[in-house]
């Protein structure tokens, strides 16, 4: 059994309707027409929970996309949905992607509260940028924030988050019927902030959340990205394709978190795995095939000309990967442009080569194998601290999850590398993250004592 000085992995459930695969809606196995229906969600959260996951994790956007004639792109609003998913569960983490770019503080501090409340301390926010297609035209902007600019009104949002969220004391809620005090507004605070970018008075209109913070997840490779995650990330997602780069992220993201006076320990670092399992090597590789059949050539040229700023269409598919502008050059989701290149430079793919990588995950590591291969590719990583645990993205669903969930999971809890039941009820203890100290009640004690 290995041990890896006691460290065991943070598993994290990232669910959409199909899978991963930009095509797995078209297996016979899949669901498309559950997309917008409860019941398949419900089902897989429950089954996530059952295999003990940290988190069931939802991504999201702002607009619809541009080849929903080929791919199922809808997507219910994840507030709503995680709501939903906290009534039917008990002890899993809900993960949900809200815009700081596209959103307001008050409103989003207010959406996590709720959701905390609801869930009994399980919430969990995804912190993006959003750079990426014409989300600006839904929102009346003329064109996205600037790469730099996104992350400094993301850095700014998160922290005015934090103080709305402090704004109530935990001890401000009194309930003496007695004495017809419901609570105490010495220990209920205003923010007052006002910059160029936010102007919010507060405080928040519902009491401070079970877990002080919802768990505040962050994406982003970049240099901005990856300077946001070290000030405020607890969890950070992230895409690496080899052992190497995963390492080198690693240590890079634990370093810049001790300059600011955090424990790298609190940061927890959660590559994306897109994988398919089988009962045997045959049994996998047979469904690696069947998602590679699905595949529809004029999807993925779309969706590439688009991220890589070149036409692809002009190019013959069994041809090179023509040349690409250099990453200082990308304004939208430049780490994922940068890891895209520096893939087909590394191992000189054809457009056809590549458009059959991403299609199963979009940069992200991909890998087909039975439960104890996954595992093994699962450990070597977490075993050479690449990693703290994976985001795991199977790339067919609900299949895929049942899949990881019956054969790889317990192949994981007998090499002691999966915990075997929740170590608490909050998503924080789950994942051994400290509840925040209330920065406002430090100061209300600070003015007690003097006043002593």
């Amino acid at each position: 059994m290995s041990t890896h000085r006691n460290r065991q992995m943070i598993l994290n459930f990232f669910m959409n309707s199909t899978g991963f695969h930009e095509t797995a809606w078209r297996l016979p196995s899949a669901e498309p027409e559950g997309v917008t229906q409860f019941t398949l969600y419900k089902k897989m959260a429950q089954l996530a929970e059952q295999a003990k996951f940290h988190t069931v994790f939802l991504a999201d956007g702002y607009e619809l996309g541009e080849n929903v004639k080929f791919q199922a792109l809808n997507r219910l609003e994840p507030y709503t949905l995680l709501s939903a998913l906290a009534a039917v569960t008990n002890r899993i983490g809900l993960v949900a992607t809200v815009s700081t770019s596209y959103t307001e503080p008050y409103h989003t501090a207010r959406l996590f509260a709720s959701l905390d409340h609801l869930s009994g301390g399980r919430a969990g926010w995804n912190i993006v940028t959003t750079g990426i297609g014409k989300t600006h035209l839904n929102f009346g902007r003329e064109r996205n924030f600037e790469h730099t600019a996104r992350y400094e009104r993301a850095l700014e949002f998160v922290q005015l988050a934090t103080k709305l969220w402090d704004s109530w004391e935990d001890e401000a809620l009194l309930f003496d019927k007695a004495g017809g005090i419901y609570a105490d507004v010495d220990r209920i605070h205003t923010v007052g902030h006002r910059s160029d970018i936010f102007a919010v008075e507060g405080p928040l209109n519902l009491p401070r959340p079970p877990q002080g913070y919802p768990v505040l997840a962050q994406a982003g490779s970049s240099e901005d990205g990856k300077e946001l995650a070290a000030r405020i990330g607890e969890l950070i997602y992230t895409a690496q394709q080899t052992l190497e780069d995963a390492q080198a992220f690693y240590a890079d993201v634990k370093s810049r978190v001790l300059k600011y006076g955090r424990n790298p320990d609190d940061v927890k670092i959660v590559p994306g795995f897109s994988v398919i399992v089988g009962a045997t090597e045959s049994e996998a590789k047979e469904k690696e095939a069947e998602l590679r059949e699905s595949i529809i050539p004029e999807l993925g040229l779309h969706r590439l000309s688009k991220r890589l700023k070149v036409d692809l269409f002009s190019y013959p598919l069994d041809g090179p990967v023509p040349e690409l502008p250099e990453p200082a050059a990308i304004n939208e989701n430049r780490s994922r442009f940068e890891l895209l290149k520096n893939m087909i430079e590394a191992e000189k793919l054809t457009i056809r080569q590549l458009i059959e990588r991403v299609s199963g995950g979009n940069g992200h590591r991909t890998f087909a194998g039975t439960a104890e291969q996954v595992a093994d590719e699962l450990e070597h990583w977490f075993a050479r601290e690449a990693c703290d645990g994976f985001v795991i993205r199977p790339q067919a669903l609900p299949s895929g999850l049942e899949d990881f969930a019956n054969l790889v999971i317990p192949e994981l809890q007998r090499r002691g590398l999966f915990h075997t039941d929740y170590r608490g009820t909050t998503l924080r203890e789950n994942l051994g993250l400290a509840r925040p100290a209330n920065q406002f009640a430090a100061e209300h004690q600070e003015q007690e004592g003097v006043r002593l």
